[in-house]
């Protein structure tokens, strides 16, 4: 079989009665030709007069360019093959869906974010075929993400020796774009009023109803394109009013963000926003080409879009990261008006923060001991993660209800606040914009050490008390010296603590996450109202008791769903990676210094000359630190991101903080006068 890149074999392939899969693998094997470097056996075409080497212009026109002009140049010297190519072609038009590529390609019949991203799965791992009729999906065979440069560097005169070898006919041409002109408008009539979108939008941007003018003004628009000449000011007429309802459209349709940004954020509107605009562009694009006296160029710059367009569809990750940034921004947000409730400006609000973070170090003593309960009834190991999560659900709800603290709750939450400072849309940072945002870390640092220190300074404390009381009670402490050795062994700094702690500030960030996507859920699907004016509820409670059942719920949706789901993956994700074997546990400050002081307890003051005990106490800070560390590493990142922060400024701000630290250095451990 002769060589893919043997032009001479290629042309010679070319037959218009073949079937419809082996026209479209030639035209395949065509594209690649033009894209791979020429070798000694590919630069001539058999033909009287010898070889026909490549031209050689300018070094800078883009190898495909330069092919296209020798295979041209060939097909021009020789009417036979060109009449042979010819025929290959108008066998193509003949059995192609060419007006799907200008509808469809690009656009998605699913309304749902998540359905588009299975969709561009499947298109990554399963291979395409050429047996199809469909254009748009052929597009991707022939063209691959890049040919958009070299599509551009093709200059008039062989555009258009091109198009007069491909083209079917202007008239076919301009039937084709009108078609899929047709089908592009009722899509967008269609979406306009989805009930997703319509009652979103703006009353005043669908006043003069857009929407609905849409496809009477196509169905004009394509009649006096049709009528030719005679219609040619009709159409121009019509084609103003096309695009000034397109605009009218994405207005409406851009009215919707306001609306979301307001009452929460849903991806799947976002993505049908997106898919709207997509075709209104679209269609404007086709008018270029289809009312145009020079329809060549706009022809190319078609295409190039096309190409692009299949670059963009290559990936999964510019589409969640353009359709998620919006629902990433508002959450953040959501983060960051909790946060502000974490962080301590004053020393009035110093000393708060310490007597809320002792009393959540006391309920969490109790849940160390819960712990100890669960790990003592001999559960396989899913249930005893599900109990203990559930221990640990509770009493971080406990500690919410009670308006105590968790340090190591506070990172993720306060990351946002303090991105919030900083300028969004990359804009420079201004001196005082940086000046506050030194201020922000200082109270930040502070509020963590507060929280850190109160946690602990009533943990173990209290662990320690029960342990000592039950000495003197029963003559027995509640965790023995089997299971105390047992925490020594697993808390120690020499194992894998440090990398356990890192992972801890992972699921710190999540449960982050989960909180500002519930309040965003409730928030969008109106739930507050539902609780306060649904007729049944009303009956059950009262008007009264539904209003302020409905008001705390809008409260503290965010804080339970953070609590809960940090609590139940404490417990659950060590279990369900046990299953993979992969060994995972978690390290929480808090409550490694309950088990620590519990472990003490139980062996006394011998413990003291163990090196055992000396290593857990030194991983604790460590832990701490990791906790802290990653969650709010990774929280201020995503803020920094949704916000469309850059920090160009950064030598500025990290300045200004080594300034602070050697004029005020204790700012960052206590808060300064008022």
């Amino acid at each position: 079989m002769a060589s893919p890149w043997d032009l001479t074999a290629l042309i010679n392939a070319a037959d218009a009665k073949a079937s419809l899969a082996q026209r479209h693998l030639w035209l395949v094997r065509l594209m690649e030709w033009l894209r791979h470097a020429p070798s000694a056996s590919t630069q001539r075409l058999s033909a009287p007069g010898g070889p026909a080497p490549l031209p050689s212009d300018a070094p800078r026109t883009p190898l495909p360019v330069r092919r296209l002009r020798h295979l041209l140049n060939q097909l021009d010297a020789q009417p036979a093959l060109r009449g042979q190519v010819q025929g290959m072609l108008a066998g193509f038009w003949r059995d192609i869906d060419a007006a799907a590529l200008f509808a469809d390609f690009g656009f998605s019949s699913r309304q749902s974010l998540a359905s588009e991203v299975l969709e561009r799965l499947r298109l990554r791992l399963l291979p395409g075929t050429p047996e199809t009729t469909d254009l748009a999906s052929l597009f991707s065979l022939l063209f691959v993400p890049g040919d958009d440069v070299w599509i551009e560097a093709i200059d008039t005169p062989t555009l258009e020796r091109l198009a007069a070898l491909l083209a079917p006919g202007a008239g076919a041409w301009r039937e084709m774009l009108l078609e899929a002109m047709t089908i592009l408008v009722s899509a967008v009539h269609a979406a306009g009023y989805t009930p997703a979108l319509r009652v979103r939008m703006d009353p005043a941007a669908v006043k003069s109803d857009p929407f609905g003018q849409l496809n009477a003004c196509s169905v004009a628009l394509r009649d006096a394109v049709l009528a030719g000449d005679a219609g040619h000011a009709e159409a121009l007429r019509q084609a103003m009013l096309l695009r000034a309802l397109l605009d009218a459209c994405r207005i409406a349709t851009s009215s919707v963000t306001s609306h979301l940004e307001s009452h929460g954020i849903s991806v799947d509107i976002v993505y049908a926003m997106d898919q709207m605009r997509g075709r209104c562009r679209r269609i404007e694009q086709l008018l270029n080409c289809i009312l145009t006296p020079a329809p060549v160029p706009e022809w190319l710059r078609l295409m190039a879009s096309l190409v692009r367009t299949l670059a963009e569809q290559s990936g999964l990750r510019p589409l969640l990261a353009s359709h998620y940034s919006l629902l990433a921004r508002k959450v953040t947000e959501r983060s960051a008006e909790s946060g502000e409730h974490y962080i301590t400006r004053s020393r009035d609000d110093y000393r708060v923060m310490l007597r809320r973070a002792a009393g959540g170090g006391a309920i969490i003593a109790g849940t160390t001991y819960v712990k100890f309960a669960i790990g003592a009834l001999g559960l396989t190991a899913f249930w005893t993660g599900f109990w203990s999560g559930t221990n640990y659900a509770i009493s971080f709800v406990i500690v919410m209800l009670l308006h105590w603290t968790v340090a190591t709750k506070q990172p993720a939450m306060t990351a946002p606040a303090l991105a919030a400072s900083l300028p969004t849309g990359g804009a420079r940072a201004t001196d005082e914009a940086i000046e506050t945002f030194v201020n922000r870390v200082a109270a930040l640092i502070r509020s963590q050490a507060a929280g850190i220190i109160g946690n602990l300074a009533a943990c173990a404390p209290l662990v320690l008390a029960v342990q000592l009381l039950c000495w003197g009670v029963f003559g027995a402490p509640v965790v023995g010296a089997a299971t105390a050795s047992y925490v020594l062994d697993s808390l120690s700094l020499l194992g894998p603590t440090l990398f356990f702690a890192a992972f801890t500030g992972v699921l710190l960030f999540a449960s982050s996450l989960i909180a500002g996507w519930a309040e965003n859920w409730f928030v969008f699907h109106r739930l507050d109202s539902a609780i306060a004016w649904n007729p049944r509820i009303v009956a059950r409670l009262g008007a009264a008791r539904a209003g302020r059942w409905a008001t705390w719920w809008r409260k503290n949706i965010s804080g339970l769903a953070a609590n809960i789901s940090l609590g139940m993956m404490l417990g659950l994700v060590p279990a369900l990676a046990s299953f993979f074997a992969l060994g995972l546990e978690v390290r929480h400050v808090t409550l490694s210094t309950g088990q620590v002081a519990a472990a003490a307890g139980a062996l006394g003051l011998g413990v003291l000359t163990l090196p055992a005990f000396w290593w857990c106490v030194l991983a604790i800070p460590l832990t701490g630190l990791l906790n802290v560390g990653v969650s709010f590493g990774l929280a201020f990142t995503v803020a920094l991101r949704s916000r469309g922060v850059r920090l160009t400024d950064r030598a500025r701000i990290w300045a200004a903080l080594r300034r602070r630290l050697r004029s005020a250095p204790l700012s960052f451990l206590w808060p300064p006068p008022a």
